[in-house]
């Protein structure tokens, strides 16, 4: 049969991966589900009768076909207006948002700067550049300033750079730095806000609201509604310009059928919601993190616990543990990560006693 050699390596390396449908009853610390929202049926039903206002129940087409309806613009508007961008494009996943950046914006001439963790949709788009594309060292500053250095630029050369708010694994946010570099430079700067949006920042808007950055035509923010908005989707944030260019040029755009009317309608209602409690939402973030502090003298950036393990069998074993005490974490196991490590997400969802009871079986 095809594949059964690779499959028995992947199987031996502990590296094969399996879909399972968990029980409801365990206390779930391994999903993406940051505020919470996946739970609220109330944002549920208000989401249905928001959908039903639209005369077709799916999108049927494109975005530049058919498929654009008046909640895809409303959602745009919605989120270029309390992010101060121009306009917003709204793609099917992050991951299609990715490889629409990378790939329409960086013409022939042009050099893509790139952190060397950021995420696999990113690192995917690359393969389409070519010899374009130089990595960095993860959040280090000096070292993408050294490699721009060494980069011999043309007369219509444009410099693009690639930074996650919050990444995936680690947790750390990036340095504010990049946005200095970028302006200094007058190169475009992408942020992928992921794990940022709904999290990071005073008014839980990712990576400008928490360091305060005016808005600049060189900067480009894409967000998913998949994590803390409770939904499925992505946008793109951007100036006018940036916008007309991606909606011409970005394939996965212009050849994918246009998000689902219900998820648009979800991400909707479930962004209003947030607006109208991030302060309760903000304050409930910090104190799960302040759990953290007291439980391991651990201060993170953000609402990923990550644990690093140095064998992938030990650090499976955990959580095998910890499952058998009903809760469940992330396994996160090579190439996904450098190292195995547990991935641990404080959600606002999560109870005092909760977080406590799994501080204590990660201590035994």
């Amino acid at each position: 049969m095809f594949y059964t050699k690779e499959l028995k390596v992947l199987d031996k390396s502990n590296l094969l991966r399996v879909r399972k449908i968990f029980s409801n009853s365990y206390l779930d610390f391994a999903s993406n589900d940051y505020l919470g929202l996946s739970y609220n049926k109330k944002l549920l039903k208000k989401a249905y009768k928001l959908a039903k206002t639209i005369q077709w129940n799916a999108p049927r087409a494109s975005m530049l076909v058919n498929g654009y309806s008046k909640l895809h613009l409303l959602l745009e508007q919605k989120l270029a207006k309390i992010n101060d961008f121009e306009s917003c494009i709204i793609f099917g996943s992050g991951f299609l948002a990715n490889i629409a950046l990378f790939e329409s914006l960086c013409r022939k001439n042009d050099f893509l700067f790139i952190d060397e963790e950021y995420h696999a949709s990113g690192i995917l788009a690359t393969k389409l550049l070519q010899d374009r594309v130089v990595f960095f060292k993860h959040n280090d500053e000096n070292d993408l300033i050294n490699k721009m250095k060494n980069i011999t630029l043309k007369k219509d050369s444009r410099i693009l750079i690639a930074i996650e708010g919050i990444y995936s694994m680690s947790g750390d946010i990036a340095s504010d730095r990049f946005a200095d570099i970028a302006l200094s430079n007058n190169a475009i700067l992408i942020v992928d806000e992921a794990h940022s949006s709904g999290t990071l920042g005073e008014n839980l808007l990712g990576y400008f609201d928490y360091y305060k950055i005016p808005n600049s035509p060189n900067f480009i923010k894409l967000g998913t509604f998949s994590k803390a908005y409770g939904s499925y989707g992505a946008y793109v944030l951007s100036s006018n310009h940036i916008a007309q260019y991606l909606q011409t040029r970005a394939k996965p755009l212009i050849y994918s059928t246009a998000l689902s009317t219900f998820d648009t309608a979800l991400a909707l209602v479930n962004l209003n919601y947030i607006i109208k409690n991030k302060k309760f939402l903000y304050k409930k973030i910090q104190n799960n993190k302040k759990i953290i502090l007291k439980q391991f003298k651990v201060k993170l950036d953000s609402q990923i616990f990550s644990i690093q393990f140095n064998n992938q069998m030990d650090m499976i074993n955990k959580a095998n543990l910890l499952q058998k005490h009903n809760i469940l974490v992330g396994a996160i196991r090579k190439p996904t990560a450098k190292y195995p490590l547990l991935r641990i997400i404080l959600s606002t969802k999560h109870k005092k006693k909760d977080i406590k009871k799994l501080c204590n079986l990660l201590k035994s």
